[in-house]
């Protein structure tokens, strides 16, 4: 039991950065090669959404420490956000973020949310 223990633990130790970094730095390349755009935005949306999560955990660690599952939660959630499956990054990015960034964008002014396009090149809807 033991060691069947000490595997569960390395296999829990190893999951969390796999599923977080690993495997969505593989994709993103992969996504950045590929000529298809939807993929790109799954990747992007998955990048700001882990920002997000991160500095939202560092600002609320002292919380977080008495809250005994949060790993595992977090783990399960970015899994939603990764897998292909279910496409989570992209969903919340079209449900919740571009909503707001609409919404706001007047506000913050546009430039930041849209660039224009650089010397030569035309621009694409």
């Amino acid at each position: 039991m033991g060691s069947f223990w000490t595997f569960l633990t390395h296999l829990h130790s190893l999951a969390g950065p796999t599923i977080m970094l690993l495997y969505p730095l593989y994709a993103s390349v992969r996504a950045i090669e590929s000529p298809s755009k939807l993929d790109d935005e799954q990747w992007l949306a998955y990048w700001i959404l882990y920002s997000f999560l991160t500095l939202m955990e560092m600002v609320a660690e002292p919380v977080l420490y008495w809250v005994p599952i949060w790993y595992q939660i977090k783990v399960v959630l970015v899994a939603w956000l990764v897998l292909p499956q279910f496409r989570g990054a992209s969903f919340i990015y079209e449900r919740f973020v571009r909503e707001q960034l609409r919404k706001y964008g007047a506000q913050i002014g546009t430039n930041g949310v849209h660039s224009s396009p650089k010397k030569g090149e035309k621009e694409s809807h």
